[in-house]
């Protein structure tokens, strides 16, 4: 842009000077002038060229003299820049080389640098030997140069990463903090000063000074601002959380700020639910947990809202959850809050109905250890019942506030493995992740809930308990087994070669029997605890007809 003025200043100066020539051309005129005794007289153009050639040879002499007075510093000029291009050639290729970290060839251009560029006019020479001393594992020389550049105000800031790197390698924690602050307290643009200051105020709980740290780096332009403000909300969170107990006021208001720049935050609505319930202020808790539920449906906030006023009844209980139900209809901890409240309330049909229609969107291992419990209160059938618990060992556990692959059973403003703000997400464990979903396939719970063995049923004995002294080896006697008539005796002989039918089975071979074919079935088997006194196997086949009823006596 700037040539392109200069190239149209000399055709404009150009330009001008034409038209002035010609302007002076069509007006003639002559030019007297007496010196000496003497009269000299010309045209106007001639004077006015001669003027303006006479000005042209004074610029060109001027311009000679001055080069000529001039040249021996222009010379060394010369001289020195090619000398310092040559030093910064150098110093570049030690940089590059550091970065690849060939220690040797750095340290042979700082050597070849420092010859050509003096050490204290150009700063990046002791950067390239703190690199090569690093690369090299010299670490006392590079702290001694970090140290050097650390009180350079042009290079402080440099210097003091360096020493904060090096502290954070020895485990000098506390020296490290301490560069951080300084940084940061300077230069509250840095991210690396600023990210490491806040994590320490963070760890010391110093929630104030985080958030004001945190306002100079969004008034810096560090973070973003919908970042700045996720952060700030945690950080008030965290704040209220430690309110909580002795000034429940600061906690709600610090965390009604929190909510207010992350809506869904749901530690933060679940710290102003406890605090307000502190205040005896249900109707706003009820309110804060209810707006939090329509956007971010969260386990701990039904647990909240269901739970809040202690002397509720489990019907009581029962008609928030449906509230809570129809606020975020069709959803999987919706549908789960109804039943476990249902299954408080002995209302057993409406929790198994929303357990299984929660197993149908998620399965999970929550959801068949309800379905499990509620087999349990309802049915008390150990089949079914093991069939879900079953179901639970093999399904996806349940999300968790889960950082950096540690799993915690509540949320925490900071990594308790890197100590990093905002870590905690409510996901699934990942070992415990669920394999991807085919299109058209049928889902986990449907397999689950289609392979539920049916309930056993349990009949009591028809007759007294004394039917079962019919059940010792000697049932009948051979000698009374026809009594009156002989064609009936000679007719019955026949059917008599099944007489080791007659001879009953003991109760706990019967009772092994039939467990040994329940395990090998899945279908439960009803359960058998003794023949009754018209069953075929205590009494002779031969003897079933009617007329002989009469005629046997059975001892």
């Amino acid at each position: 842009m700037t040539t392109i003025l200069k190239v149209l200043f000399f055709f404009g100066f150009i330009l001008a000077l034409g038209f002035g020539f010609s302007w002076i051309a069509d007006r003639p005129g002559e030019i007297s002038l007496i010196w000496e005794g003497q009269q000299y007289n010309t045209d106007l153009i001639v004077a006015v060229t001669a003027l303006v050639g006479l000005v042209a040879v004074i610029m060109v002499t001027w311009w000679l003299l001055r080069t000529l007075w001039t040249s021996p510093h222009s010379v060394r000029r010369f001289f020195r820049a090619r000398k310092r291009d040559r030093g910064y050639q150098a110093l570049s290729t030690g940089l590059i080389a550091a970065g690849a970290g060939n220690a040797i060839l750095a340290r042979k251009m700082s050597a070849r640098a420092r010859s050509l560029i003096r050490a204290d006019q150009e700063p990046l020479i002791r950067v390239l030997d703190a690199q090569a001393a690093l690369i090299e594992g010299r670490h006392d020389e590079a702290r001694r140069l970090f140290q050097e550049m650390s009180e350079d105000p042009e290079t402080r800031e440099l210097g003091l990463r360096g020493l904060y790197i090096e502290a954070n390698r020895l485990g000098a924690h506390e020296a490290a903090r301490q560069y951080a602050e300084t940084a940061a307290e300077a230069a509250p643009y840095l991210p690396w000063a600023a990210k490491a200051t806040l994590e320490h105020r963070c760890r010391a709980g110093h929630w104030d000074d985080a958030i004001r740290l945190l306002d100079q780096q969004k008034i810096a332009h560090v973070l973003e601002r919908h970042e700045a403000e996720r952060l700030k909300a945690v950080l008030l969170t965290a704040k209220a959380e430690d309110q909580l107990e002795a000034e429940p006021a600061g906690a709600r208001d610090s965390a009604l700020k929190a909510l207010k720049l992350a809506k869904g935050l749901v530690p933060a609505a679940i710290v102003a639910a406890k605090a307000y319930m502190r205040e005896d202020n249900l109707r706003k808790a009820s309110h804060t947990l209810e707006q939090v539920w329509k956007i971010e449906p969260h386990p701990e906030i039904a647990r909240a809202y269901v739970r809040a006023r202690s002397g509720d009844s489990a019907v009581d209980r029962l008609k928030k959850a449906e509230k809570l139900e129809a606020l975020k209809p069709n959803n999987y901890e919706s549908l789960l809050v109804v039943a476990e409240a249902a299954l408080d309330a002995q209302d057993f049909k409406k929790a198994r109905t929303k357990a299984e229609a929660a197993a149908r969107i998620a399965s999970r291992e929550r959801v068949y250890l309800l379905l499990a419990d509620i087999e349990e209160a309802e049915t008390g059938d150990q089949g079914r019942i093991r069939h879900w618990m079953g179901q639970a060992l093999k399904a996806p556990r349940d999300p968790a506030w889960v950082a950096d692959g540690h799993v915690s059973e509540r949320w925490m403003p900071i990594s308790p493995v890197t100590g990093r703000l905002d870590a905690f997400e409510w996901k699934t464990p990942f070992d415990q992740l669920a394999g991807p979903i085919e299109e058209g396939s049928v889902s986990e719970g449907e397999k689950a809930l289609a392979s539920l063995p049916p309930v056993a049923r349990t009949e009591a004995p028809a007759q007294p308990e004394p039917q079962f002294e019919t059940a010792k080896p000697k049932i009948v006697q051979p000698e009374a087994r026809v009594i009156d008539a002989e064609p009936q005796a000679k007719a019955i002989e026949p059917e008599a070669p099944p007489a080791k039918a007659t001879k009953p089975e003991k109760p706990a071979v019967i009772a092994s029997r039939e467990a040994t074919a329940a395990a090998q079935e899945p279908a439960v088997v009803e359960p058998f605890f003794g023949r009754p006194p018209d069953d075929p196997g205590v009494k002779d086949p031969a003897l079933a007809a009617p007329e002989a009823k009469t005629r046997l006596k059975l001892f």
